[in-house]
């Protein structure tokens, strides 16, 4: 069976759920009881999950699969999730829906890393060897800040001339790295241009700032400075780059619906990665304050915690939340 044939023989289907679903999650939103429709949705629901499978086995186009994978996990989200407030919504959110939600946007993760991190690798190889070129990044009174800040003489690694407390340096911290979240997600909403600009321009200021102090001799201080809160940072801002690149999708791909109702959907389901990741970035803010400023600490116990963090960070989002076997 071809997917046009495939297609046509479940079509009705498909739009029959879509409908229940836009009906449920419209009076939800009214806030009043929704009326499920028990019977008639969970019977969909299975046969969709049923050709989500047979289409997956068959290499069917991802236009395809993009759309059962929506309807599917709307209408379980729909059949299985009860409404839940406090201290319960904030649990599940941690436990099961942010990991869950990240490993469903898996391909625009995977696209946002590559923005992110080549830029990072290739400029800060051309500073390392040509290291003027960092003024083709910041201005020189800039550049001399870096070395101020990284310096091994330096009483807080990595702190502005103007904070004089780690306190004021973690509210630096929050707003700086939030500012940046936002920028790669909000971005999406120009067709997903604008979140691909920010991850490369950012990937291009790290790498600047890396190869630059590499190459001024001021790796043994920035690198230990950086490599435990940027598990929690360098993530937090691919999953918001990964956001707005859905929204960016959703404009630009709307499939049968209209691009502002496709991007109204997609925009519900970038809301727990924002939540996430906004949560990673506080905890960023706080491990680059009051930890990878402390000149105390050896770089090899800096260098340890950091494997411990990036290995808690990744297997919390491959592993966390998944079904249970059996």
């Amino acid at each position: 069976m071809t997917p046009l044939q495939f297609e046509a023989l479940y079509q009705g289907e498909w739009q029959e759920l879509d409908t229940l679903l836009q009906r449920f999650f419209a009076v939800r939103r009214r806030g009043a009881p929704a009326a499920r429709q028990g019977e008639r949705l969970a019977t969909l629901y299975r046969r969709v999950c049923e050709q989500l499978a047979l289409a997956r086995a068959r290499s069917y186009p991802a236009y395809m699969l993009d759309r059962l994978e929506q309807l599917t996990g709307d209408a379980h989200q729909a059949i299985y999730q009860r409404p839940e407030f406090g201290a319960a919504a904030v649990k599940r959110l941690i436990a099961v829906d942010f990991p869950a939600t990240v490993r469903a946007h898996a391909a625009y993760l995977l696209v946002a890393a590559a923005l992110l991190s080549l830029p990072t690798v290739i400029v800060g190889l051309l500073v390392y060897y040509r290291p003027d070129l960092i003024l083709s990044v910041v201005d020189a009174r800039t550049a001399a800040s870096f070395e101020e800040m990284y310096s091994p003489a330096a009483e807080s690694i990595g702190r502005l001339r103007t904070a004089n407390t780690d306190w004021m340096m973690f509210g630096y911290y929050i707003m700086h790295n939030i500012s940046i979240s936002f920028q790669c997600f909000a971005g999406g909403l120009l067709a997903g241009v604008g979140s691909i600009f920010f991850l490369i321009y950012n990937g291009a200021i790290i790498g600047a700032v890396g190869g630059y102090l590499t190459a001024r001799g001021l790796g043994t201080t920035f690198y230990p400075f950086v490599v435990t809160h940027s598990a929690f940072e360098l993530t937090a801002i691919v999953i918001a780059g990964a956001a707005g690149l859905r929204l960016g999708h959703a404009l630009l791909m709307p499939g049968r619906r209209t691009r502002l109702d496709s991007l109204v959907w997609a925009a519900r389901r970038c809301t727990v990665l924002l939540y996430g990741s906004t949560a990673m970035l506080f905890i960023a803010a706080g491990i680059e304050a009051f930890w990878s400023s402390a000149h105390w600490l050896p770089p090899g116990v800096k260098y340890a915690v950091a494997t411990v963090c990036w290995f808690a960070v990744l297997g919390y989002l491959v592993l966390q939340g998944r079904p249970r076997a059996g």
